[in-house]
Order: structure tokens, then sequence, then C-alpha cells
């Protein structure tokens, strides 16, 4: 039995590895300490059971912990966006998009429910894919 856990583990560790998700570390670790409790001669389905409420404590009590100190939440680089004010720079109208450019200097696809003229000040509300909604800012206009 120690090395059909041993096998778990590396399994999960793989998977753990590909996803990043910091789901599967947990069983690993419970794998982990089954290796150890599978040579005293314990049944297979106390095994079994003491692996799944191991692996289901880990991931409760140590998983936010976890994701809070290594910051998996963070916002993304577009995420970031949101709020902030950009440059149109080639006209938005109804139905068709236009482009916008942030503070950054990153030139963005914009799209919005009314025209927008080059050179207007616009808050971006919302990402929609690769293309920021915007909504004009009262009348400012760049020179």
């Amino acid at each position: 039995m120690p090395w059909i856990w041993l096998a778990a583990m590396v399994v999960l560790v793989i998977i753990e590895a590909l996803t990043m998700a910091l789901t599967t570390i947990w069983g690993a670790i419970s794998a982990l300490v089954m290796i150890f409790l599978s040579m005293t001669g314990l049944a297979v389905h106390w095994q079994i059971l003491i692996f799944l409420v191991l692996t289901i404590t880990l991931i409760l009590t140590t998983r936010p912990f976890a994701i809070k100190k290594l910051k998996l939440n963070a916002k993304t680089n577009v995420a970031t966006i949101i709020g902030q004010d950009v440059v149109v720079t080639k006209k938005i109208t109804k139905f068709e998009k236009g482009e916008a450019k942030s503070s950054n200097a990153v030139i963005w696809a914009a799209a919005s429910d009314s025209e927008i003229p080059e050179g207007t000040i616009c808050t971006v509300s919302s990402v929609e894919g690769n293309t920021l909604i915007l909504e004009p800012k009262g009348g400012s206009e760049k020179q």
C-alpha cells in the first residue's frame, strides 16, 4: 500500500504543477502522511477515510491562508484598468470600435454606446475580452 500512496502523491503533485490552483497539493501532502500510516498495517478503508479527512481539513484550514500569503487572487493587469482615464485615439461610434490609449501608453480596442470623437478623455467602465468599454467624462477634451 505505501507504493500506491506514493503514486497518488506523485500524480497529485504533477496535477498541481500543471494547474497551480493550490488544490491537489493538499492531497499530495495527505498522501505523504498516508505512506507512513500504511506501513502500520492499518486497514485500507481506514487509510482512505483518514486520507479524505486530512485532505479536506488541509484545504479548508490552510488553503485560504496560503492563497493570501502567495497573493494568488491579485488583480490582473486588465482588471486594474477599470476606473482609469484613457484618451480616445481613434473615433468610436455606436456600431464601430475605436481605439484608446491608457496611462501606460498601451493602445486598446475601445467601444461605447455613444459616439466619442478622437481626443476625448473617457473612463473605463468595464473590459469585455480585449475591448475597453468607455464612458465619456463630462465635456473634457484633450488639447
